[in-house]
């Protein structure tokens, strides 16, 4: 199945959750957000959320700055 992450394509099998995303992915889950199809969708959800093919999911990362 593909998705895009971030505007990049990606293959994925099919079944797979935001959480194994990440973890695929290597990104840490402290300071990411997450959503899909233009929802955020709220960390509580990752393990359960499932991917479905053609989703745009776009992972936001929080930076420190001042």
């Amino acid at each position: 199945m593909h998705i895009t992450v971030n505007d990049a394509p990606q293959a994925l099998a099919p079944g797979q959750t935001l959480l194994q995303l990440l973890t695929a992915l290597a990104q840490p889950l402290t300071g990411t957000a997450l959503a899909v199809n233009g929802a955020i969708v709220p960390r509580e959800r990752w393990q359960h959320y499932s991917l479905q093919a053609g989703d745009d999911v776009v992972l936001f990362r929080v930076i420190a700055g001042g």
